[in-house]
């Protein structure tokens, strides 16, 4: 008798869900979760990451087995669990969302479709975001988000035949995982708190979204908040971007002063949505940014001059800086921080410290509990200076306090003792420091290699109009954001 097996991944909801609504249709089907040991021993996992996890799948464990979906939790390799589970529950079909992860996960993924192929499992996966595989070039793909993120939202089945008698098991707790436990709160998991966090933008905290987004002190309730919720699939981008622009339409058609500023700031909103699956689409594309400089002209820059004891200073928040070290502190204790602030932090390690990106990106993947591979390493590299078609944005962390906390309240909080002598002093001079990154960067950026290569990334990676092929040499830099505000 057919039967299929939906794996969640990144996308722990029960609304707007392909791989549900196929499982629906046949007689026998279950819902599994792999806890894997590849994922909790990756440089990039922290506890916080897992915690998050399983407060979702507490809350999608009960919705889907209201409507008679048991939810199987296991930990293991996932083909070590399909092959066990395949004993107790002989599914035919596999089902999942397409997901563009670190290289373990893509890694995986190609053993799962082995091992599915040698088991006679039919493995079908479906895209969540605007994210496009085997994407041949970019030009038109703005135009096939839309197309995507304007399809009909998909209704949650009112019900499943399921699969009685599987083993469903209770959760692991964190001491049982062996995972140390997250020191602080987290925010609301689950599908409700989502969708009530996106409720609560669109109707109140969005009304001063551009102006909010700056300050890590107003960004903290004027951004979206949601970014977590993307990334750990309690929210469909689909859904959220139609929400945005029902929204948008509700207030425009009032015609009020208010309502159109509360219409200009969503607007500002909506337009990163699509920036975020731009930059997750580069990740698609090519894998190894991860791990390799976008432009290889780059290569060996910063990689022989890494000062572990300067590391060490900017991740304790050590740095003698106090704007640098109030934003990481605050990242540290909360997990999220705003993006501008998330720029300053990395712009300080490239640039003032001299750092190279890998070991700065992968501590901070660490802090962010709305960790996006695609996102991340593509923005760690953005702000680094090599992806070679980025303007250099250099942030002075003096200026950010001026212009984002002028009266020292955020740092007062977080740096409580930066006027004391417990305080250490800047960890370098801002202005040699300045000076020989400038020197470094622009004497490659002036070299006919790193132009020639920066045609090529521009072609492969940089954005263009919808329907516009690409044109014979690099777009202005600007045609990138100056601000993902959709990492907040």
């Amino acid at each position: 008798m057919p039967a299929c097996l939906v794996w969640l991944k990144k996308d722990l909801r029960c609304s707007d869900h392909a791989p549900l609504v196929l499982a629906a249709g046949f007689e026998r089907c279950a819902a599994i979760y792999v806890i894997e040991p590849e994922w909790l021993s990756s440089p990039e996992f922290a506890p916080q990451h897992l915690a998050f996890t399983l407060y979702c799948l507490a809350a999608l464990r009960v919705e889907l087995a209201s409507r008679g979906l048991a939810l199987l939790v296991r930990v293991g390799s996932v083909v070590d669990v399909f092959t066990a589970l395949r004993r107790e529950f002989a599914f035919t079909h596999l089902a999942s969302h397409e997901e563009t992860g670190p290289l373990w996960t893509y890694r995986r993924d190609q053993e799962v479709a082995r091992w599915c192929r040698g088991a006679d499992v039919q493995w079908r996966e479906f895209a969540q975001t605007g994210v496009v595989r085997r994407l041949q070039n970019r030009s038109g793909w703005a135009a096939r988000w839309h197309q995507r993120m304007s399809a009909p939202l998909i209704a949650p089945p009112v019900g499943f035949s399921g699969a009685p008698g599987l083993d469903v098991r209770d959760l692991p707790t964190l001491a049982q995982l062996g995972v140390a436990a997250r020191p602080s709160a987290l925010p609301s998991a689950g599908e409700a708190h989502a969708n009530a966090t996106l409720h609560g933008f669109l109707r109140e905290r969005g009304a001063s979204y551009r102006t909010a987004l700056s300050s890590p002190r107003t960004a903290e309730r004027g951004c979206s908040r949601l970014s977590a919720h993307l990334a750990f699939g309690t929210l469909s981008m689909r859904a959220v971007h139609q929400a945005t622009e029902a929204r948008i339409a509700e207030l425009t058609a009032r015609g009020a002063p208010a309502d159109t500023r509360f219409a200009y700031h969503l607007r500002g909103f909506a337009g990163r949505l699509r920036w975020h699956c731009h930059f997750v689409q580069k990740l698609e594309d090519e894998p190894m940014i991860e791990r390799r400089n976008f432009a290889r002209v780059y290569d060996g820059l910063r990689e022989d001059d890494f000062d572990r004891e300067r590391f060490d200073a900017w991740c304790a928040g050590r740095t003698g800086y106090p704007m640098v070290d109030a934003c990481m502190r605050s990242l540290c204790a909360t997990g999220w921080l705003n993006f501008r602030m998330r720029a300053m932090l990395v712009s300080f390690a490239a640039y003032h410290l001299w750092l190279h990106w890998r070991e700065p990106g992968m501590f901070l993947a660490r802090q962010f509990l709305d960790f996006e591979p695609g996102i991340h390493w593509s923005q760690m590299q953005m702000q680094s200076g090599t992806t070679g078609i980025n303007t250099l944005r250099m942030y002075s962390p003096a200026r950010q306090a001026v212009e984002h906390d002028p009266d020292g309240a955020f740092v007062r909080r977080w740096v409580p003792e930066r006027d004391t002598a417990a305080y250490p002093s800047p960890i370098v001079d801002e202005r040699e420091a300045m000076a020989h990154a400038k020197v470094r960067l622009y004497a490659l950026r002036d070299t006919p290699q790193a132009r020639d290569e920066a045609r090529a990334i521009q072609e492969k990676h940089g954005s263009r109009k919808s329907g516009l092929p690409p044109t014979k040499r690099p777009r202005k830099e600007a045609a990138e954001p100056r601000q993902l505000s959709l990492f907040k």
